[in-house]
């Protein structure tokens, strides 16, 4: 699949489902300062869930949210039903975050909002396919993409605090 020009802005009218079901209405967030994060359950990264609720809880009040994007396309790790992550999220990490239905981020069935957020490369310069889970993308205020960071690159690091407070200010 081609990956869509990037224009560096978050196409609020994509739609998405929530994991509870029904639609995720990514227009609510106009205004915020989002970082969307393609998210799994049984994936050595797992544990950045708690980084991520720290965050929402630190800067939710500010016009912040975490965008948790479910993702089984990483050898199978994010294999759960809609109601088994919610209760995983929920019981193991205390996630209050809103989440998204389980998509494809990759490939011929990349979902179009990855479609969109992949053409943003991140401070390596690596754009294209995200190449793990937890990848993570903020987007300003205005909409606009602007910092995409690595799986490895911890949710309360200086990178991403920076970041998102420099949206926030």
């Amino acid at each position: 699949m081609t990956t869509t020009e990037n224009t560096g802005a978050l196409p609020l009218d994509v739609g998405i489902g929530s994991l509870q079901g029904g639609s995720a209405d990514l227009a609510q967030y106009a205004g915020r300062a989002v970082l969307i994060v393609n998210v799994a359950s049984k994936c050595g990264l797992t544990p950045q869930y708690a980084g991520l609720e720290k965050l929402q809880e630190r800067y939710a009040e500010r016009g912040f949210t975490v965008l948790g994007v479910p993702c089984n396309q990483f050898l199978g790790q994010e294999p759960g039903s809609a109601e088994e992550i919610a209760e995983f999220c929920s019981a193991t990490y205390g996630v209050t975050f809103p989440m998204t239905e389980k998509v494809e981020v990759n490939g011929d069935n990349r979902h179009p909002l990855y479609d969109r957020l992949t053409g943003f490369a991140d401070a390596e310069g690596h754009s294209g396919d995200i190449r793990w889970n937890f990848e993570k993308f903020l987007v300003g205020r205005d909409g606009k993409v602007v910092a995409r960071f690595s799986p490895q690159t911890e949710p309360e690091s200086p990178e991403v605090v920076a970041a998102i407070e420099a949206q926030l200010a």
